[in-house]
C-alpha cells in the first residue's frame, strides 16, 4: 500500500541535515512507524538536542549512540536495538551517515582519502553486517510478501557526484574528489549486497538526495531538507525488486553508475 510505512526503523547519522528530518517526518505520518531508531554520534552534545527533545515527545522513537566508523561501537548499537526490539525484525536500515571534505586532485592526500572511505564506504559496510540479521528475520516475518521497503530494505545514502558516468556534469563546480571517490566505491558496495542479500528478500538500493542545503551541501543547494526528504520518502514508498541494486534519485529516476 502507497500508504504503507515500515514498522520499525533505523536511520545513521540523525542529529542533522537529512537524517534529522527524515526522523521528523516519519514521525508525522498519520501512520507512523512502531518504532524508529535514530542514531548519532553523541547524544549528549548541544548539536544532538533537537533529535533528543523529539525522543522526548514520542516514545516510538529511540536515539542510539553509533560512531559508524568504530566496530565496538556498531556491535554495542546493535546490542542494543535487539534488545529493545525482543525478537522482532528490523524492516528498513538507512545509512545516511556521511562526510565531505574539500579537496581537487592538486591537494588530495592519504589521509582525507582514508578518512572520507572509513566513513562513506566502511561505515555503511560495518553497519549493515551488524544489523543484517534484524533485517533477515524481518524478511522471514513476511516471506510471501515482494521485496519492499515495509518487508525488508537497506538504503545506502549515496550521491549523483559517485556516478562515474555522470561525473562531468558536476566536476567543475563540485569537485571534492575524495568524496566523489569515496561515493563511487559505496555505489560498488550498494550493488555487490543486492547481489548476496536478493535470496534473503533484502531489497537494496543507492539513493541520491539531490543537492541539498544541510552542511555537507551547503547554502548555495538548491533544495530544502523538507523538499528533498518528502521526495525521499515517496521513492521509498514505490521501490520494488526491479530497484534492486540500482541507484536512483530523490524523484524516482534510476541514475547510470
Amino acid at each position: 500500500m502507497a500508504g504503507s510505512v515500515p514498522r520499525v526503523i533505523l536511520i545513521t547519522g540523525c542529529n542533522r541535515g537529512i537524517g534529522l528530518e527524515l526522523v521528523k517526518q516519519l514521525l508525522g505520518k498519520p501512520n507512523p512507524p512502531e518504532h524508529i531508531f535514530a542514531t548519532c554520534r553523541s547524544p549528549s552534545t548541544p548539536q544532538s538536542q533537537e533529535l533528543m527533545n523529539l525522543a522526548a515527545k514520542h516514545p516510538n522513537l529511540s536515539v542510539i549512540q553509533l560512531e559508524t566508523t568504530d566496530p565496538a561501537s556498531v556491535a554495542e548499537a546493535a546490542k542494543e536495538v535487539e534488545k529493545q526490539l525482543k525478537g522482532r525484525g528490523l524492516n528498513l536500515l538507512i545509512n545516511n551517515a556521511g562526510i565531505v571534505t574539500e579537496s581537487t586532485l592538486e591537494s588530495v592526500d592519504m589521509k582525507d582519502l582514508l578518512h572520507l572511505y572509513a566513513t562513506n564506504v566502511g561505515g555503511p559496510a560495518l553497519v549493515t553486517k551488524a544489523f543484517l540479521p534484524m533485517l533477515k528475520k524481518a524478511a522471514q516475518e513476511s516471506p510471501q510478501a515482494p521485496m519492499n521497503w515495509t518487508r525488508a530494505a537497506m538504503i545506502n545514502m549515496s550521491t549523483l557526484a559517485g556516478s562515474i558516468e555522470k561525473a562531468s556534469l558536476s566536476y567543475a563546480m563540485f569537485k571534492v574528489i575524495s568524496y566523489r571517490c569515496s561515493k563511487a566505491a559505496l555505489n560498488m558496495l550498494t550493488k555487490c549486497q543486492s547481489l548476496e542479500y536478493k535470496k534473503d528478500g533484502i531489497l537494496c538500493v543507492a539513493l541520491h538526495p539531490g543537492w541539498v542545503q544541510t552542511d555537507l551541501g551547503g547554502a548555495e543547494a538548491t533544495l530544502t531538507p523538507d523538499q528533498s526528504v518528502s521526495g525521499i520518502l515517496n521513492v521509498l514508498c514505490s521501490l520494488s525488486e526491479k530497484h534492486n541494486g540500482v541507484l536512483v534519485d530523490w524523484e524516482g529516476n534510476v541514475l547510470p553508475w
